[in-house]
């Protein structure tokens, strides 16, 4: 069977359980599909560099190389993964360095106008820090995207010492996303033969010991899953994907997020968007740009995914026509913002202030297509809440 059709048959029917909601339930019976965006059209480029909604304004808040303005911290190289954290009646941006050797964290503070009140490292001499993921215990971690690479956990307020947490597993890490019902952290692995895991602490809030496991499953792009113990989370004489028969194989993975009972995550090397139905221990396909039905697949090059308060997934593409795009609970695909002229870039660590009102994120090359040319923006407007 053509691949367009099998992967649509996979879909219907089983897409909806992964998903909270009736909205979600019935959205993705039939796949996520392009529509209007409820933000409506992108708007001319604006003196940022962005192309925006009506209502939306955005602004540069750092350039690798640069200090941050009325700060003394130079923003690193080749910014990626990231998240905020509330601060008192302000909060604080983290970003990774993707670069190898000098990588780790960087991190900045705003007030509750939003103004900028200081930025700092948190992390220093790690190695191509990718994405991550924040915990519930408003921890920072940061992973290595390396072979047996670690995941590092972080203070992002700068004030404790970052620690290695190798009990995580040592693999090429992507991200990750702490699930506070099942008390587990799940964490994608970015190679063509992949897999997902998850790490149950011995106690909530430690990471310093506990069991890592690897999802089981066949090929299929939805149904029931299972989940098996790695036998040495070390990786080492065999890589952690190769220690359990049965694991199941995702092409790249990439981005991780939880909310409401639903882990979803990305796989760059098939360009799908999936969810991992966390209380019935199930999985499908949110999207996949081979299911789009008619035109060119909106979203290609899927990365990081984030889901604001309103439901919606935010996925940033490394590639395409650099955008960030949409996909609602009624099940539209559909633009938010492009960064135009940087095509040799990707865009990274998009994250929402704790408010919602504020969305960060980073062009990781720039307009120079080099680590050295990293810009992080901030995007303000009526996200929808």
């Amino acid at each position: 069977m053509e691949r367009r059709n099998f992967l649509r048959v996979a879909v219907v029917g089983t897409a909806a359980a992964a998903f909270g909601g009736a909205n979600w339930r019935e959205a993705f019976a039939a796949g996520a599909q392009p529509g209007p965006s409820p933000y409506g059209s992108l708007q001319p480029v604006n003196s940022s560099g962005l192309m925006l909604p009506q209502g939306f304004s955005s602004r540069v808040i750092a350039r690798s190389g640069q200090r941050v303005a009325g700060t003394s911290y130079t923003w690193h190289p080749a910014p990626d993964g990231g998240a905020c954290f509330a601060d008192g009646t302000g909060w604080i941006y983290v970003s990774n360095s993707e670069v190898s050797s000098t990588g780790g964290v960087g991190a900045v503070r705003f007030d509750q106008s939003g103004t900028i009140t200081g930025a700092y490292r948190t992390l220093s001499g790690t190695n191509v820090n990718c994405a991550g993921g924040a915990t519930p215990w408003n921890t920072w971690l940061s992973c290595e995207e390396v072979d047996r690479g670690y995941v590092y956990e972080t203070d992002p307020w700068g004030v404790k010492a970052a620690v290695q947490r190798p009990a995580m597993g040592r693999f090429k890490h992507e991200a990750c996303a702490a699930d506070p019902v099942r008390k587990v952290v799940y964490l994608t692995e970015d190679v063509p033969d992949g897999c997902l895991y998850r790490f149950t602490p011995t106690t909530w809030g430690d990471l310093s010991s506990g069991t890592l496991e690897v999802m089981t499953g066949g090929s299929g792009t939805s149904g029931s899953v299972g989940w098996a113990r790695v036998p040495d989370p070390d990786g080492s004489p065999t890589a952690t994907r190769n220690q359990v028969s049965g694991a199941k194989r995702f092409n790249g993975g990439e981005g991780c997020y939880y909310a409401d009972d639903t882990c979803w995550f990305t796989t760059k090397g098939d360009g799908r968007v999936w969810a991992y139905n966390a209380s019935q221990s199930t999985i499908s396909l949110t999207y996949d740009d081979s299911l789009v039905t008619s035109g060119t697949a909106p979203l290609t090059g899927v990365d990081n995914v984030i889901r604001s308060s309103g439901g919606d997934l935010f996925v940033a593409e490394d590639g395409g026509n650099m955008e960030i795009c949409i996909i609602t609970p009624a099940g539209v695909v559909a633009p938010f913002l492009r960064v135009p002229g940087q095509s040799s870039s990707e865009i990274t660590g998009p994250a929402f202030s704790p408010d919602g009102s504020r969305l960060y994120f980073s062009s990781q090359r720039g307009t120079s297509g080099s680590s050295s040319g990293g810009i992080t923006y901030e995007v303000s407007g009526p996200f929808r809440r």
